[in-house]
């Protein structure tokens, strides 16, 4: 093992300011007090099997009795704040802590090709980690979005030291990258390819100038056609993955085999705390997770919070690190701290723990009526049906969700209401609080005069203002040409607070958190021509409803 420590100050100046950092950023984030110094040994040499070097800094705790080792694999830099929230606050709490560069990204050799090389990758780091000598036997692993990626890498083929798993919005399938809903996600895998492709920059002028202007060149970028070139004049040299993860559509294809990590659902068996959040572009992977792990019997708890992704570096963060130390002294440090099965944040409400998800809920349906209405009559069969125009040169736009940019989460959509490409239904005013936990479901009779299209709908709350505030959404690709279409939405959990009203939208499209629909069927990399899709949908006999997992008062 080659080893450089990281000592450009005196030994005990140094100590006393990683001591004084350590209780600073504890006392910030409501965490249990430190209990050790430690030392880091940087730019560790990790051999793996084609002769390809991955960078490791080694956090190495002061204490004759460490609690165990934690193993975290990242593509983004080996610093300042990812050391603080993966390895320092672990070291200071007698943990040894391994914190290693992905393959091609921040002196690692190779090429960073996403998520395609994980698996070989984290089992040759497993092999080195058993033939250190300061090992304690048993590991655990930590880490959000890739770095959960990388942890279910390990789990296809856990290895028998492998004692724990923390993924924090980790995803184990990335085929598309559609999560769920057939559509590819333009703005958030375009976003992501830029801020990797130029991350290593070493003018940091110009990283800092680039980050400035990175949302109004990704706008820009989204609206351009066709979306292959649109998105290789944003990425420059860039990203060469770009262009291959466009041009395989079809989740199935062999090309997303070592990014389709769902056999590790079946293999594992080794305790998993989830951790997500109702914003989250992941969201839909961390429940099916845990319901795949729970059905299995595996010892797997789930918390989820009212954040989107970058919540959870921010304000998620002391609820993170608290639930992650939790879990690390339960199942590596042999000190036991008991929790729920299940911890989740009720938006504009509380926290609640409760045995399992989803949990038993009455079911409350409303009817999409004429005129605008949503409410529990049923519409007479003489109701006509609500008609829509989707024009891809003008796409509905993305407000609020699970986006992976800033501008996700709750907001304010209330123009999309107003849009003539929108349909919006909204009820009475509610006598009382309503919490709708679970999983929401709409169903349309609906019908489009154009076989290439999708289908976008949303559950809103409407506050005494008139205020409209997204809570959660769902989306089809390519939906059938007619019939009924049974959506099921992002799993929430929210307090419609008593005076505010339940709307529901409908739409052909969102866009650019899902790559608009050009109405032709041409490839999605090098389409340019657009043909507008007309929708219908039927109201008459109740043919379209929205069955909310809802009650007056909170589940126990």
């Amino acid at each position: 093992m080659t080893v450089v420590t990281d000592l450009v100050s005196p030994p005990a100046t140094q100590s006393k300011l990683r001591t004084f950092t350590a209780r600073t950023v504890s006392a910030a984030l409501r965490l249990p007090p430190p209990t050790c110094d430690y030392t880091v040994h940087r730019r560790v040499r990790v051999p793996m099997r084609d002769g390809v070097e991955l960078l490791a800094d080694h956090y190495a705790p002061a204490t004759p009795n460490p609690a165990g080792t934690v193993l975290v694999r990242c593509p983004y830099g080996r610093r300042f704040p990812f050391s603080t929230l993966y390895a320092g606050v672990y070291a200071a709490r007698g943990y040894h802590v391994v914190f290693q560069s992905v393959r091609g990204t921040f002196g690692s050799g190779g090429e960073f090709d996403p998520m395609v090389n994980e698996v070989d990758d984290g089992a040759d780091t497993v092999e080195w980690l058993r033939r250190q000598p300061w090992f304690t036997g048993s590991f655990a692993t930590i880490g959000l979005s890739y770095l959960g990626f990388t942890q279910w890498a390990l789990l296809t083929d856990p290895p028998p030291e492998m004692a724990a798993a923390v993924i924090v919005v980790g995803p184990h399938d990335v085929s598309g990258p559609r999560w769920g809903t057939g559509s590819f996600a333009v703005n958030d895998f375009l976003g992501w390819s830029d801020l990797v492709a130029h991350q290593e920059d070493p003018n940091r002028l110009r990283v800092v100038v680039r980050q400035l202007r990175a949302r109004r060149r990704l706008a820009r970028a989204t609206r351009g056609l066709p979306v292959g070139e649109a998105g290789r004049r944003l990425l420059g040299d860039g990203a060469p993955w770009w262009e291959s993860w466009l041009d395989h559509p079809e989740p199935d294809d062999p090309f997303w085999s070592r990014r389709n990590l769902r056999e590790a659902l079946d293999r594992t068996d080794i305790p998993v705390l989830l951790i997500g959040g109702w914003q989250d572009l992941f969201l839909e992977q961390t429940l099916d997770q845990y319901q795949h792990l729970n059905q299995r019997g595996v010892d797997v708890a789930l918390t989820v919070g009212a954040w989107t992704h970058t919540h959870l570096m921010g304000k998620a963060a002391p609820t993170v690190l608290r639930e992650t130390l939790g879990w690390l002294d339960t199942h590596l440090g042999g000190r036991r701290t008991p929790r729920s099965p299940v911890r989740i944040e009720v938006h504009q409400d509380r926290w609640i723990e409760l045995g399992h998800w989803p949990p038993a809920m009455p079911e409350k349906v409303l009817y999409l009526q004429p005129t605008g209405r949503l409410g529990d009559a049923v519409p007479p069969d003489t109701a006509p049906a609500a008609r829509f125009t989707y024009d891809p040169a003008q796409p509905t736009p993305t407000i609020g969700g699970r986006l992976l940019a800033p501008e996700g989460g709750y907001r304010n959509d209330t123009r999309l209401a107003l849009r003539p490409d929108v349909l919006c239904f909204t009820g009475d005013r509610l006598p009382a609080d309503l919490y709708v936990v679970g999983v929401p479901i709409i169903e349309l009779t609906h019908s489009c005069d154009n076989p290439h299209h999708d289908v976008f709908v949303r559950v809103c709350e409407v506050d005494a203002r008139g205020v409209s505030r997204n809570v959660t959404d769902g989306y089809v690709r390519g939906a059938s040409t007619s019939g009924t279409l049974r959506i099921e939405l992002d799993g929430t959990a929210h307090r419609f607070r008593a005076g505010s009203r339940i709307r529901v939208l409908v739409a052909g499209g969102s866009h650019p958190r899902f790559a608009r629909n050009l109405g032709t069927g041409e490839p999605l990399s090098t389409g340019r021509r657009m043909v507008m899709a007309r929708h219908s949908v039927e109201l008459r006999d109740g043919a379209s409803r929205l069955i909310l997992p809802a009650a007056p008062r909170l589940p126990s």
